[in-house]
Order: C-alpha cells, then structure tokens, then sequence
C-alpha cells in the first residue's frame, strides 16, 4: 500500500497509529532490521518530521559521516542521525524511527524518542532487531516474536519477554515503550551466522512478512523477494565450494527439519495464504 499524499506533518492527531523503529549497529544482523525499516520508508511515501541532533548521541570516529555526489563538481554530506518519519500503511498512520544506534548519552536519547511518542499515542509500537543464529540459509529464516507485558502476548499469540542480559538500545526502547504503556512487540530475526557479508535480504524480507501478518494489512515488497532468492543462491554457492561448511550447512537443515513440526508447515502454509489474500483485497 502506497503513501497517501495527505499524510499529516507532525506527530499529532494521527489515525490509529503505529510505530516501527530500527536501529543499526549491535542489535541489526545483517542490517536486516534497519533494511526493513528503509524499506517501510519507501513504500509508505513516508516524510522526515525531525531528526536528532546528531552532536548530541555520536562518536562521528566510529560512525563517520558520509559524502556522496550526484555530479563531480555536486557533493553531500549525510550526518548519521535517528531520524522520525510519518507515512501510510492500510489506512493507518505509521511512524517510522530509524538511525545508529548511539555512541553515547543513551538515556537522553530515548527520553527524545519516548517524548515524541506522548504526541503519537500509539496503537502499538514494533521494535525490529536481528540476531546471528545457528539457522541455515536454505529454509526461512525464523523471525521471534515477544511482547511487553503478558496480556498482549496473549492476544497476539507471541510469547512474553524473559531475556536477561546485556542489551542494546533496541532492548532499552522496548522497555520505556512498554513502562510508558504503549503496547510493544519486538520482533528478531534470525541471521545464518556463517554468512559474514551484509545486507541479509532474506532476514529482510522475513520481518516485513512478519510485520504484515501481525498488523493484518499487505505491504508491498518490491524486490525483496527478488535479492532474498538471489542472496540464498549467492550463499549457497559459496557454501557449496567448502566442504566443512556444506556438512555444517547440511547438519542444520537436517536439525531444523527434525524439529518442525507438521502443524508448523501447516501454519506457514495458512500465513501465506492470509498474505495472498491482503494483496489481492489491498
């Protein structure tokens, strides 16, 4: 579903909103997550409301700015920053949230983010992240649901979160949107961690099929199936030119195939047929 050029300019009196943030860096395997995120961007005509001051939360040693140039005598200089956008997606407003994850005064940075979010009033807030796992590249990539408080993992069929350990800013922000009461779900993606090279198109791909099933409403994927078959067919060709990793790889599919269960497939199968459906009606 395309971005409506009426969308609203500020963060107020949205219709039934939602929000989807993404940050990169230690929590975005693959970019998976912030690769969603940009791709939510283009295919809601989302506009950029705001961005922080990137002075503010950046090491620009670890995360340099960026010069590109349209001609030779034209150049750019792209700041990294978190910026908030506002498109639409199936009706709805959607908010958009994406940047690196900060170097420095993380509390002040999600005091920012959660003071816009008073102005939003979400419906619900996804929290994209992507993790290395022990998951081969061949079958779909597994994408982890949770959500921030038992009540809504009941409703939407996810599990609660029980993480303990160290975390990063995506973990931080789940927990201030969910102490703030804004119902929250984060969703992981699993990265095949012997794939060493970014982006993962397939991780991708995986969380915008995951964000289209839980909001009930197609998104359009443009090429993402495309450069998801293309990355599997890349890997799978340098796998296959390293013996070890091809018995790694193979073990993995056969410990995968082992643990689904036949109800899995069956669900997997209903999914896809609910999303054929969205497009069709979208």
């Amino acid at each position: 579903m395309t971005g409506d050029t009426n969308r609203p300019r500020t963060l107020r009196d949205l219709v039934d909103p939602i929000v989807v943030a993404a940050f990169s860096g230690w929590s975005d395997a693959g970019v998976a997550a912030s690769h969603a995120v940009e791709h939510l961007l283009a295919v809601c005509n989302a506009d950029t409301l705001f961005e922080l001051d990137p002075d503010d939360f950046y090491d620009f040693q670890v995360n340099r700015p960026i010069i590109s140039r349209e001609t030779p005598t034209d150049s750019v200089l792209d700041w990294p920053t978190t910026s908030v956008s506002v498109g639409r997606l199936g009706g709805r407003d959607v908010v958009l949230i994406e940047g690196p994850e900060p170097n420095f005064r993380w509390r002040a940075f999600i005091n920012q983010l959660m003071s816009a979010l008073r102005s939003v009033e979400p419906a619900m807030v996804l929290v994209l992240g992507a993790v290395l796992a022990d998951t081969p590249h061949s079958r779909p990539i597994p994408v982890d649901g949770t959500a921030g408080d038992l009540l809504l993992a009941e409703k939407l069929g996810l599990d609660a979160s029980t993480y303990e350990g160290p975390t990063g800013i995506v973990g931080l922000f789940a927990k201030a949107c969910t102490d703030a009461g804004h119902p929250t779900v984060s969703l992981w993606a699993a990265v095949p961690h012997y794939v060493s090279q970014s982006p993962c198109p397939k991780a991708t791909l995986a969380l915008v099929r995951r964000l289209e099933d839980l909001l009930d409403a197609p998104i359009e994927q443009g090429d993402l199936p495309e450069l998801s078959r293309a990355w599997e067919r890349g890997v799978a060709e340098l796998a296959s030119d390293d013996a070890e990793i091809a018995e790694y790889v193979a073990g993995l599919e056969q410990e995968q195939d082992e643990s689904d269960l036949p109800q899995a497939s069956g669900d997997a199968i209903a999914a896809e047929f609910m999303r054929y459906l969205r497009r069709r009606d979208g």
